[in-house]
């Protein structure tokens, strides 16, 4: 949803005594502006204001903020979108910056829905307890991996998307073009479109040369692109976690995947329980009755989960001493799906004392020096 705009959100301040009082921060965060609400620390509402999102209006958000009493604490929602520089900011002035999901619908049902009701129900989750998750820093060299994976995912996105077309157009192609093509593997025909001539598109067939040449060399800049951003991630990861990529199964793709989620101060996650439960690989309580069991998390974060999963595939096919615990496990009755389940909780186990070492703030710093 579009953010209100700024003039549509009336200021509301309380004067009051403020001195010495703890106040607490909520934050609704959009692209182009942050609407903020301050409450005392016994549930008053002090004001809501709108600020740009900009290097002046976080500066401006805080100065307001501090106005109203001692601000100590702030729920911010989006910490890993748009609300990620605020974020920053806040951390660098020493407000403990606490992460807020959107309210349940109920809520919201009740109340309705506006950005300074979004902006105090943060103040109140973190007055209340109900949000108590410590956002990620977002600052060091985690965030750098971040950027470089989402810009080598997206590259070879759009190489699979070109590759696509290029079988496309060849297919519709003339049958003496289709023939002087044929049979040759996808690195060969790519090499021999981007070397096709140059032809004015008078007809079909100069049209599908044309258009082929273009495909190819767009796939070969996006496959130059692709290795530039995989020789900055094996790099820094090699630097700040080369432990990490030591452990059988593991690449640079699968420790980026673990690292985003783990962040860069991943001593908010309490043990490596936490850390499980986060790639969602946790077995869950679902006993009733007389009846005790548990079943698959199918929460967490996705992409980790799927690292994991990368990671027991790997094994099992690889690693003797994993290939030897599913034959156990099988013999036992477990299936497969079991096993595996099984499997990417111990790598969870074995790979978070590993990530939390490698981003300690000694090894980070020095990392990045």
């Amino acid at each position: 949803m579009a953010p209100t705009p700024a003039h549509a959100i009336a200021d509301h301040d309380v004067p009051h005594d403020h001195e010495g009082e703890q106040v607490i921060l909520g934050v609704d965060t959009h692209a182009d502006a942050h609407v903020a609400a301050v409450i005392t620390v016994l549930g008053v509402l002090l004001g809501t204001r709108s600020f740009p999102a900009t290097a002046a209006g976080y500066a401006a958000l805080l100065d307001w903020a501090r106005g109203h009493g001692r601000l100590q604490r702030a729920g911010v929602e989006g910490t890993s979108s748009h609300g990620t520089a605020l974020s920053r900011h806040l951390r660098r002035a020493g407000v403990h910056v606490i992460e807020v999901n959107r309210p349940d619908r109920a809520s919201r049902r009740r109340r309705g829905k506006t950005d300074a009701v979004d902006a105090e129900n943060a103040a109140r989750a973190v007055l209340a307890g109900q949000a108590t998750a410590v956002a990620k820093t977002s600052d060091g060299v985690v965030e750098m991996i971040r950027m470089f994976k989402i810009a080598k995912d997206s590259a070879v996105k759009a190489r699979t998307q070109t590759i696509n077309q290029l079988r496309a157009v060849l297919a519709r192609a003339e049958p003496t073009l289709c023939e002087s093509l044929s049979g040759l593997g996808l690195a060969a025909l790519v090499r021999r479109c981007a070397d096709l001539p140059e032809e004015r598109a008078h007809d079909l067939d100069g049209a599908a040369t044309t258009v082929l040449r273009m495909l190819a060399r767009r796939i070969q800049a996006l496959a130059e692109e692709i290795r530039s951003h995989q020789q900055h991630l094996t790099a820094i990861i090699s630097t700040c976690a080369p432990k990490l990529l030591q452990r059988p199964g593991i690449g640079p793709d699968t420790a980026a995947a673990l690292l985003i989620t783990a962040g860069d101060n991943p001593d908010r996650l309490n043990s490596e329980a936490a850390f499980a439960a986060l790639c969602g690989v946790n077995p869950i309580e679902a006993s009733s009755g007389k009846t005790a069991r548990h079943r698959l998390n199918r929460g967490g974060d996705r992409r980790s989960n799927s690292a994991l999963y990368t990671v027991v595939l790997t094994r099992l096919g690889r690693d003797q001493r994993t290939r030897d615990y599913a034959q156990r496990r099988t013999a036992e009755g477990k299936s497969k799906k079991e096993i595996i389940r099984c499997l990417k909780r111990y790598v969870a186990r074995e790979v978070f004392p590993i990530i939390r070492e490698a981003l300690s703030p000694a090894q980070t710093s020095s990392a990045t020096a």
